[in-house]
């Protein structure tokens, strides 16, 4: 009985190993330290995107459809994905005065 125990221990272990290195690869470490704010919008292959926030030990995730992204609004500026997967933004002239 011991020894199912110690492998229950060990999977455990093993368990948060993974979603730590998961958190790594997709780039969200911030999302384990509790006095960062991230913001991540993900975008699934079906086009359907997800607004990721975090606020000290708050998380949430909104999902964002095309109907409830339509609206009227002023232009910012401009998103710009680069061939490494960085975005980069570059607002427009006089945006935000």
């Amino acid at each position: 009985m011991l020894a199912v125990i110690n492998l229950i221990d060990i999977f455990l272990v093993f368990i948060v190993a993974v979603l730590i290195s998961f958190l790594s690869a997709m780039g969200l470490q911030d999302l384990l330290d509790k006095d960062s704010e991230v913001s991540v919008v993900k975008r699934s292959a079906d086009g359907e995107m997800t607004l990721i926030t975090k606020k000290a030990s708050k998380i949430e995730a909104v999902k964002i459809t095309k109907s409830e992204a339509e609206g009227k609004g002023v232009r910012l500026g401009v998103a710009y994905q680069l061939e490494d997967g960085t975005m980069v933004y570059l607002p427009d002239e006089g945006a935000g005065d």
